[in-house]
């Protein structure tokens, strides 16, 4: 058994989800694993450097992590032949350029959703990946998660029937900035900056949907600013032009019908911050990020209408709970993992590029619906 290093070049990792995500809780912990293991008994240790523009900002995360790497000239990282993957997590509004940049370079290519704010250009760096035969990938880290893997087993195993609807909501409260210090950067309530809640999320929903439940055929999507003045990390009031909400109903195949409300403007009260309600003629289950609750026909209860007296049913007690029958690792981790055994063994890969373009293409879809006020299909994307 060999151990193998694989040289990872990490772009963009000094944001929240870059360092606690993709550096901490994925690379460094299959590190201290002991690195990834594949099919013939070998091991590969990723041995990443971390690159971004802000000196202090990635010495500081280096030192802190105790990452031996660092440098703010990306195209000196690139021109190291010894590491063969890099990793964005960067700019969206840069995220084709560099991703570009690094395959002439002769990387694999690893890198965060959006994978460009348009579908042209989206589609085009899929094109262009795969010209240049880089082997790439898209981080789909939600379908990792327990509680969307338990829901996608349950329709696997026929539990559902004929899945009828789904209704998911997602979401918290993110502060305006001014009485209390916004819990997420603001340019992702700034259009100039990329910021957008359907940009974001309708990508989230398109591979979700797409593998957890069916494929999704048409969209209807209303888009809402409704905190349209918000104060950024210094503390000064900005315009907040770009959507902070999304209502979006769905149509998949089979006749499904989904619905999703995304919006960094409401106060929870459900089972966890996104939750993903299915029904069918077998039984139903709602899903949240690790935890999955089943209701089957046989079990179904017979409510009775009375708005004259207060309801005295608990109703979140008729639910049961899918037991955990394995360990369920961090899901930015797993798909790490695969994505590695993916670049040095071959085999097949779904979550790439072209994935990544079917996420851009459902959110520039939403915002076509918001902006003409109707349904949108969905075309099959291919390259």
């Amino acid at each position: 058994m060999a151990e193998i290093r694989l040289g990872v070049i990490m772009y963009g990792v000094t944001g929240r989800m870059g360092t606690n995500q993709h550096l901490v809780r994925s690379i460094l912990a299959i590190r201290e694993a002991g690195g990834v293991a594949l099919a013939n008994g070998d091991r590969v240790m990723p041995d990443p450097i971390l690159v971004g523009r802000n000196a202090e900002k990635v010495e500081a995360l280096a030192k802190q992590y105790g990452v031996a790497r660092w440098t703010t000239d990306l195209d000196a990282a690139l021109a190291n032949e010894d590491d063969k993957l890099f990793f964005d997590s960067a700019s969206t509004q840069l995220r084709a350029d560099v991703v570009k940049q690094a395959i002439d370079a002769g990387k694999d290519i690893y890198c965060e959703k959006p994978t460009a704010e348009t579908l042209d250009a989206a589609l085009d760096l899929a094109k262009y990946a795969t010209a240049k035969g880089a082997k790439n990938g898209v981080v789909h880290d939600k379908i990792f998660l327990p509680g969307l893997r338990k829901l996608r087993a349950l329709r696997d195993s026929g539990f559902f029937g004929r899945i009828l609807s789904v209704r998911g909501e997602f979401g918290y409260w993110v502060f305006a900035g001014d009485e209390q210090e916004a819990q997420r950067p603001s340019w992702n309530y700034r259009k100039a900056e990329g910021g957008g809640i359907i940009l974001d999320m309708l990508c989230h929903w398109r591979y979700v949907l797409d593998h957890t439940i069916a494929p999704v055929k048409a969209v209807s999507c209303l888009g809402a600013v409704h905190l349209p003045e918000r104060w950024d990390e210094n503390t000064e009031r900005y315009d907040a032009d770009a959507d902070d909400a999304a209502y979006a109903t769905f149509q998949l195949d089979g006749g499904i019908v989904a619905h999703m409300n995304s919006s960094w403007c409401t106060r929870v009260r459900r089972d966890d911050l996104v939750t993903f309600h299915v029904d069918g003629t077998k039984g139903s289950a709602v899903a949240g990020l690790h935890s999955c609750k089943t209701q089957a026909l046989t079990d179904t209860p017979r409510p009775v209408w009375n708005p004259d007296e207060p309801q005295t049913v608990n109703f979140f007690d008729q639910w049961d709970e899918v037991s955990d029958d394995q360990v369920y690792d961090n899901g930015f981790k797993i798909q790490w993992e695969d994505f590695i055994r993916h670049v040095m063994e071959g085999g097949p890969w779904e979550h790439d590029l072209l994935s990544g373009a079917r996420g851009v293409q459902l959110a520039e879809l939403g915002y076509k619906s918001w902006q003409e006020r109707r349904w949108c299909d969905v075309p099959a994307l291919e390259l």
